[in-house]
C-alpha cells in the first residue's frame, strides 16, 4: 500500500518555503505522493450545491482562502525533490483547454522525470464555469473527450483528432511525458465518476470515506469494457481508526495536511509528516 498527502497547496503551504519543507519532509518520511486541489475562482453567492457537505456549502471561509494553481505549485516544489510524485486531486478538466493542458502536464512530467499523477474531475460549481467562460451543461461529455485528446497528444507520433469539441490534424506536441503517457485518476464521489474511472481511468479517487460500492462499480465497469479491473488504482482518504487501513480496498491512502470534520490523522507540519514514517512502515504491507 502507498501513502500520500492531500490538500497540500492550501493553508500555510501556499508559502513557497513552507511548501518545500512539507514535500521534502514527505519524501524523507517515505510518502509516495503529494496531492493538490483546484478552484480557479469561487463566486461568493453561488447557488450550486457543494456535493460533500450537508448544507451544500464549502467548508469554512473559503472565499478569501488562497488556492495556488496546482500545476504551478507542483512545478515549484518538484524542482526541490527527487522521488516523491505529485497528483492533482482534482484538476477540473472541462474548464480547461485539453491541448494546452496536455502540453503543460507533459512538460511538467518530462522535467520531473515521470512524477505526475493527473487527477481529473468534471466540476460542480456552475458559477465558476461561467466566470471562466467554460461550458457547464456538457462538462461530462467534454471530460471524456478531453481525456482522449490528451492521451492522443502524449502518445501518438503525429497525433490527429476529430471529436465533437476538439479537432486537429498532425499536431505535434513535444516534449512527451517521460514514460509516454501520464496516469489519469478520475476523482468524484458519484456513480458517474466510478463508471468513468472504469471506462477510461488509470485510477479512481473518491472524495470521502470508504465507498466500497463505488470502488466495486468502477472495477465492474472496467471489466464490462474489456479492461483489467485490478489495474484501476484506488486512492482513498485515511480512516479515523488507523486499524481500518488494513481493511480498506485501496492501493493508496491519503493523509490530510489540514483538519477536516470527515477525515482523521492530519499531518499539519513537516514534523508531523516525519512522525508518520513508522506508521507508513507498519501499514505498508496492508
Amino acid at each position: 500500500m502507498k501513502f500520500g498527502l492531500r490538500y497540500c497547496n492550501t493553508g500555510p503551504y501556499i508559502d513557497a518555503a513552507r511548501a518545500v519543507e512539507l514535500v521534502q519532509a514527505a519524501e524523507e518520511a517515505g510518502f509516495e505522493s503529494a496531492w493538490t486541489v483546484q478552484h480557479t475562482v469561487i463566486p461568493e453567492n453561488h447557488a450550486s450545491r457543494y456535493p460533500y457537505s450537508p448544507d451544500g456549502r464549502l467548508f469554512g471561509n473559503v472565499f478569501d482562502f488562497p488556492r495556488p494553481d496546482p500545476l504551478i505549485w507542483i512545478a515549484y516544489v518538484a524542482a526541490r525533490t527527487s522521488r516523491i510524485r505529485f497528483g492533482t486531486g482534482v484538476l477540473i478538466l472541462p474548464q480547461l483547454s485539453p491541448v494546452v493542458t496536455a502540453k503543460q502536464v507533459a512538460t511538467l512530467d518530462f522535467m520531473s522525470q515521470g512524477r505526475v499523477l493527473l487527477g481529473i474531475g468534471v466540476g460542480w460549481l456552475r458559477e465558476e464555469f461561467e466566470a471562466i467562460g467554460a461550458s457547464f451543461h456538457d462538462r461530462a461529455a467534454r471530460t471524456d473527450e478531453y481525456v482522449a485528446v490528451m492521451r492522443s497528444l502524449w502518445s501518438e507520433e503525429r497525433p490527429s483528432f476529430q471529436g465533437e469539441f476538439i479537432q486537429f490534424d498532425g499536431a505535434y506536441c513535444r516534449p512527451r511525458p517521460a514514460d509516454g503517457t501520464v496516469p489519469i485518476h478520475v476523482g468524484g464521489h458519484s456513480k458517474a465518476a466510478a463508471r468513468r474511472a472504469g471506462r477510461l481511468g488509470d485510477g479512481f479517487f473518491p472524495a470521502r470515506g470508504r465507498p466500497e460500492p463505488l470502488v466495486h462499480l468502477a472495477r465492474e465497469t472496467a471489466e464490462a469494457c474489456g479492461r483489467d479491473p485490478s489495474a484501476i488504482e484506488v486512492s482513498l482518504s485515511c480512516p479515523r481508526d488507523l486499524n481500518e487501513i488494513k481493511k480498506i480496498d485501496a492501493d493508496r491512502v491519503l493523509i490530510p495536511v489540514d483538519d477536516r470534520p470527515d477525515m482523521a490523522a492530519p499531518a499539519r507540519t513537516p514534523e508531523e509528516v516525519l512522525a508518520w514514517r513508522s506508521r507508513i512502515e507498519d501499514f505498508a504491507d496492508a
